[in-house]
């Protein structure tokens, strides 16, 4: 099953060796669900369909249902197709974002929109949430309806992100609303799944899906931070892409917010297009500028609350696990 786990993340000594087992042999059938869920006779469609999900990807939203569930009764045979929808409802999301930003590189491959083109693409995405709503019509009104919910909030934090902060806003508040919709918010729920179908009590699922709310927002901040950070062969996507683009996102916000002079050329670069060698610049300027720093004990804050939501929580296999997992977001960016 390549690239359905985290790396490491199931053998790290926290995390219970049985518990291990069981997540992993779980992830392989999910794994074997988004391959048959997107399987068509078409032959253009099927290999577009599969494309991102081939590629593989660290899984975490099936981890999350899965891990949520042991909080009660991880029995429901409703778990596995409930984490397919979740990963599925992500990928459809990631073939449109690579459209809307112009991604050449995807999970270290060719972006569906590079190789086929933007239309193919957005409508490979609209595909692939489809089969996702087909599974998700068997797990109840419940189900849908926060599926609904979700993916409101996915198209609505898109939409904040594309238009900008309106006059007046705090630019950070906007930022940070944006990835509690596009990126948290499906986290969040990836979490309230897994609880929900696990039947546990209901202050756990609350308590679950905000610890997956926090865990979401880390998630996204060490994203940011990789742009920044990382070579290609760490994050499978090229570096600096928001910088090229002129997204802001928040070490670059830092640094707007200075008006020491000897980051002026920096500053100047931010927020908007940047052809290859302004990009080089930015990069090199902002990897070595205090924002970092300054993102970084913000991502540290963000995976701190998610902790401390799991610690009010009965200690278990599952909830070792999950806090192994708050480490490996904040360390990936290590």
């Amino acid at each position: 099953m390549s690239g359905a786990v985290p790396s490491g993340f199931l053998t790290l000594p926290s995390i219970d060796k049985a518990l291990a087992g069981e997540i992993q042999a779980e992830l392989e059938q999910v794994e074997q669900l988004l391959r048959d869920t997107v399987e068509e006779s078409d032959p253009l469609l099927n290999e577009a369909a599969a494309h991102l999900l081939a590629a593989g990807g660290k899984r975490l939203r099936a981890i999350l249902v899965l891990l949520s569930a042991r909080f009660g009764d991880a029995s429901n045979p409703d778990l596995v197709p409930a984490a397919a929808v979740v990963e599925l409802t992500h990928v459809a999301t990631l073939y449109h974002d690579d459209v809307m930003d112009e991604a050449e590189l995807r999970r270290g491959r060719p972006s569906a929109n590079r190789r086929w083109g933007n239309t193919i693409a957005i409508l490979t995405g609209d595909y692939v949430f489809a089969r996702a709503s087909e599974i998700l019509a068997d797990l109840g009104t419940e189900a849908v309806r926060l599926q609904a919910q979700t993916f409101g909030r996915l198209v609505r934090g898109q939409i904040m992100e594309t238009a900008g902060p309106r006059p007046g806003v705090d630019p950070m508040k906007h930022y940070l609303d944006v990835i509690a919709d596009k990126t948290a918010s499906l986290i969040a729920s990836s979490a309230r799944f897994g609880a929900m179908f696990g039947k546990a009590d209901p202050e756990v699922i609350e308590t679950l899906t905000r610890a997956g709310d926090a865990l979401g927002m880390a998630f996204q901040l060490s994203d940011d931070l990789l742009d920044v950070a990382s070579e290609t062969v760490q994050s499978g996507k090229t570096p600096g892409t928001d910088l090229r683009e002129g997204v802001l996102t928040l070490p670059m916000l830092y640094a707007l917010q200075g008006t020491e002079p000897e980051h002026a050329r920096l500053r100047s670069l931010l927020g908007r297009p940047l052809d290859d060698d302004e990009t080089a610049e930015a990069l090199a300027l902002l990897r070595a500028h205090p924002a970092m720093k300054a993102a970084e004990d913000d991502l540290h804050s963000w995976a701190d609350r998610a902790r401390a939501e799991l610690l009010t929580l009965p200690d278990c296999p599952a909830r070792s696990a999950f806090l192994a997992l708050c480490d490996y977001v904040v360390e990936r960016n290590g």
